[in-house]
């Protein structure tokens, strides 16, 4: 975006002056003919005096009066065109400034986002630690439940064999039946 602005910058810069040259020459120019115009009314002056030895010749003031036109259309179109060049500078400054806003905001919006991945990690630590606490009291109450079972049965274990025993005597070994093979 940076090249765009001075890309603008450049090209009105040109326009102002290849227009600033114009404009010059034609103060060049308007000079000439100021001092055409100086010359006719002096001798204007000298006719209404009564001197008709320095009466300007007909084509030659119809000359100076053309040229005098001439240099007042291009002066009048070379306003005009500087008068477009101005609004177009306008138009590009406001533009130019339109994207250094944008490039702010965008800048800032990353600064912002960038800003919240760092802190993604953080915020997901806390919420999984939020998350993992029920998880843990629910294990600590099944192994609590599970040695409780544990002790339990243990008991159960040591009473069921103080029942069953017998006095040496009275026990008898049992062997498995045998089953023999169908052959």
């Amino acid at each position: 975006m940076n090249a765009t602005v001075n890309a603008l910058a450049n090209t009105s810069e040109d326009m102002t002056a290849n227009l600033q040259k114009e404009i010059n020459l034609l103060k060049v120019d308007l000079e000439q003919k100021d001092l055409l115009v100086q010359q006719l009314s002096e001798e204007l002056f000298r006719l209404v005096k009564g001197n008709t030895a320095f009466l300007p010749n007909a084509e030659v003031h119809e000359h100076h009066s053309e040229e005098m036109r001439c240099l007042a259309e291009k002066l009048a179109m070379v306003e005009n065109q500087l008068i477009l060049s101005q609004a177009l500078i306008q138009d590009r400054d406001r533009e130019a400034l339109e994207l250094r806003h944008t490039i702010q905001e965008m800048s800032d919006r990353n600064r912002m986002l960038e800003q919240v991945v760092q802190e993604l990690p953080n915020i997901y630590r806390a919420k999984f630690a939020e998350r993992i606490v029920p998880i843990k009291q629910k294990i600590e109450a099944l192994q609590k439940e599970n040695r409780q079972l544990h002790i339990e049965l243990q008991s159960l274990s040591f009473r069921l064999s103080g029942r069953t025993r017998r006095p040496a005597a009275q026990q008898r070994l049992e062997l498995p039946r045998v089953i023999p093979a169908l052959g």
